[in-house]
């Protein structure tokens, strides 16, 4: 248990499932009081019941990151509870329905993934401003994707989203540097959550030679490897790092591939 964490007040957005559940676990393991938040409350409650047959405690709070009343509704919860925060990660996101050609993509699925991709981190970080103003170390941590830098095929609103996440992060920690709120991003590559969902949903992974000669280290990542970035990222001995984005990727983006 890191001493530090004791005392800390965690929530992460879309923490019942994949990274968020992984960090969920990694926070919580290190004595911090974390607070989960997810649309789904079925979800929500089988993080909690997962975690605590691991003797791991959290809390659970359902909001749709997109509707600014509930955000607003998130944040008086917390405040009325906790009377503090100390890190704020941005998590939640969606990668579908917007997977279309351009020419059939219909304008509201393109807006819904921006929506919970963008629109929610900057009403996060909206609403948790007065609390994290008067923590020790505040921190905001967004969670934004490699394909920010890179795209796959017709995927306008994630890719658009994510880059736009990027930019967010640095506008915040200009913007919120005097209040010394650190922001930071983590940019995940290929990480694997089929065994991080809830019951029901949960899926054995299985990875070929190729998926795996992809990445020079020579696996797929694991919401393990988020969560023990997120862990220093913001802590205090971080303290000298905001603005930047850490791509976590198995070194996959920086491998050039040729096929003969």
């Amino acid at each position: 248990m890191n001493p530090y964490y004791t005392s800390k007040v965690i929530l992460i957005t879309g923490g019942a499932q994949g990274i968020g559940r992984g960090m969920a676990q990694a926070f919580a393991r290190e004595g911090a009081q974390v607070i989960l938040t997810d649309l789904d409350p079925e979800a929500g409650a089988d993080a909690l019941t997962w975690l605590d047959s691991q003797y791991l405690k959290a809390h659970f709070v359902a909001c749709d990151v997109r509707q600014e009343p509930q955000v607003q509704a998130l944040f008086q919860h917390v405040t009325e509870q906790y009377g503090k925060l100390d890190v704020l990660i941005n998590n939640a996101g969606i990668a579908s329905p917007a997977r279309k050609p351009l020419h059939a993509l219909p304008t509201e699925e393109f807006d819904q993934v921006l929506d919970v991709n963008l629109r929610g981190p900057f009403l996060c970080a909206k609403y948790a401003l007065p609390l994290l103003e008067k923590a020790q170390y505040p921190a905001i941590l967004n969670i934004t994707s490699t394909r920010a830098f890179m795209s796959e095929p017709d995927t306008f609103g994630y890719s658009a989203s994510k880059g736009g996440l990027e930019a967010l992060t640095h506008s915040l920690a200009v913007s919120l540097g005097p209040q010394r709120i650190r922001v930071n991003a983590i940019s995940p590559g290929w990480i694997e959550t089929g065994l991080w969902q809830k019951e029901g949903y949960k899926t054995e992974p299985h990875h070929s030679t190729e998926d795996k000669a992809q990445h020079p280290v020579g696996r797929v990542g694991t919401p393990e490897d988020i969560a023990e970035a997120a862990l220093f990222l913001c802590s205090d001995k971080a303290g000298f790092i905001t603005g930047q984005s850490l791509t976590i990727d198995g070194g996959m983006t920086v491998k050039m591939i040729y096929h003969e």
